[in-house]
Order: C-alpha cells, then sequence, then structure tokens
C-alpha cells in the first residue's frame, strides 16, 4: 500500500465512512449456500453488488437462492458441490475463476451437526462432523489461496465458528463443540500465516439461530419450548437469533471495513458469550 493510497483510505474513513463497507463488484464465494446463512449473506452480497459463485450439494435449494440473489442485483453462477476433497474444493474456486476471475472473499457456510452422548455416539458420525466443520473450511482456504497467489492484498476469509466453539454443551455436542474449537484454531492460525500476504481471515460465531437445523427449537412443542426457554434464559438480549442478525458482522468482516481486523472470532450471540 502506497503513501497515497494511505492518505486516501484516511478521507474514506475520516469522511466517507460508509465507503469502507462498498464490496460492490468484488467476488465472493459460498459454499452452503442453501443453508440458512449461506442463503442469507448470499442475497446480502448480491444485494451490494457482489458477483456470487454459489455452492451446495443440494440443486433445489441452490437454484432457489440462486433466483433470489439474482433478483436482489447479483450477478450468480452455481455449482452443485461440497468441499469434501481438495479436488472438490478446487473445482468451486476454480469455478468463480473462470466466470468472474480470482475470488475476493471466501465464505465458508457449510457444516453439520449430528449430536449424541459420547456413550451413544458412532465414531462414524463423529468423523462426518469433523469432515464437514473443520477439514471443508481447510480445503476450502487452501483452494482459494492458490487461487489468489501472491496477489491477497484486501481478500477475504469468513468461518462461520459457534459460540459452541467455546463453551461446552451438555446435551451431547461432543463432534460439533470439538469440530468449532477446531474452526477457531484455524481462524487464528491462517491469520498468522497469511497475513504477511495481506489476506485476512475471521470466523463468526452465533448462538442459536432460525435455520433448518434449529427448527425444533422454535416449535411450539413441549421439546422447543424447553430447548427454547433453556437458551434464551441464558441470553442477556432475552430472544434467539434470527439470520439476519448475522449480516452486518458479516459485511464488516467481508468489507475493507475490516482490513486491519484477522484472526478474529466474532461472536453475535445476544450477549451469551458475556456472562
Amino acid at each position: 500500500m502506497t503513501l497515497e493510497d494511505t492518505g486516501e483510505r484516511q478521507l474514506d474513513a475520516l469522511y466517507r465512512p460508509l465507503s469502507l463497507f462498498d464490496v460492490a463488484g468484488k467476488t465472493a464465494v459460498i459454499t452452503g449456500a442453501s443453508g440458512a446463512y449461506g442463503r442469507t449473506i448470499a442475497i446480502a452480497l448480491a444485494s451490494l453488488g457482489c458477483r456470487l459463485l454459489l455452492a451446495s450439494g443440494s440443486q433445489n435449494a441452490l437454484s432457489e437462492v440462486a433466483r433470489a440473489a439474482s433478483a436482489a442485483g447479483g450477478e450468480v453462477e452455481l455449482i452443485r458441490a461440497r468441499p469434501d476433497s481438495l479436488d472438490d474444493a478446487s473445482a468451486i474456486v476454480g469455478a468463480a475463476v473462470a466466470a468472474f476471475g480470482a475470488p475476493d472473499m471466501l465464505v465458508v457456510a457449510s457444516g453439520l451437526n449430528v449430536p449424541a452422548m459420547v456413550d451413544d455416539a458412532v465414531l462414524e458420525e463423529w468423523q462426518a462432523v469433523m469432515d464437514a466443520n473443520v477439514r471443508g473450511p481447510w480445503l476450502m482456504a487452501k483452494a482459494f489461496s492458490a487461487a489468489v497467489g501472491e496477489r491477497g492484498r484486501g481478500k477475504k476469509i469468513l468461518f462461520v465458528s459457534s459460540v459452541r466453539g467455546r463453551l461446552g454443551n451438555a446435551a451431547g455436542y461432543s463432534a460439533y463443540c470439538t469440530s468449532k474449537g477446531g474452526v477457531d484454531a484455524l481462524t487464528r492460525v491462517l491469520a498468522t500465516e497469511w497475513g504477511p500476504r495481506g489476506i485476512t481471515v475471521n470466523a463468526i460465531a452465533p448462538t442459536v439461530f432460525r435455520s433448518s437445523l434449529t427448527s425444533w427449537i422454535f416449535a411450539d412443542d413441549d421439546r422447543g419450548q424447553a430447548a427454547r426457554a433453556r437458551n434464551v434464559s441464558r441470553i442477556p438480549l432475552g430472544r434467539l437469533g434470527e439470520p439476519e442478525d448475522l449480516v452486518g458482522a458479516s459485511i464488516f468482516l467481508l468489507s475493507p471495513a475490516s482490513d486491519f481486523c484477522t484472526g478474529q472470532v466474532f461472536y453475535v450471540d445476544g450477549g451469551y458469550t458475556a456472562g
């Protein structure tokens, strides 16, 4: 960054602060794009003028997200794929390169949870959670880094962690909590490894928010009401999360506004981790 660039950035920060959140014309790769968070951030980025490469294993749901993102104003390409291998991850990033050139942002929103108490857990299911939640982000970050090369200045990686990466849970989350702790560690390691290239690596960490995986908690039956009450009792703001609650923090972490922020786990949890 030249002195001239620094001066212009200072002027932007002081007199045009909203310009720091400008992502128009940037290219974002989003895995897990058909999930609640992936869909939400895809539409939000599209509305800000981003070009999107959306990846998911569910073609029908992926097509629906693509239609919504296109309607919001984004230029969208699709690939039906999950980052199960390095070839898969490279194919996802390669599709973005073919369509738009080297990507500017990577959002790894794909993940998995199979709750089970340790005594009852099946090893293969535990490993599947670890593969989806830790191995997948590692593979996507590796593929993204290869595509970016040394042109890393201003490039952004955003993982999805959870308050469960920091706090345990008595309800059989030994795989999920461990995997999200791994995401937190991966965030910090990659931030230090790729900081000299100008790539920032951060994670967003929500508490329970509305999605297909958590719909039972929002239900009005006895089980849902009990789980909801138990969770809300720990949240100072007195409610569970919604996907749109994650948009502001995500845009910050994907925009020039966060250029001096890396290796951070950003909690969007209504104060859950505060007490």
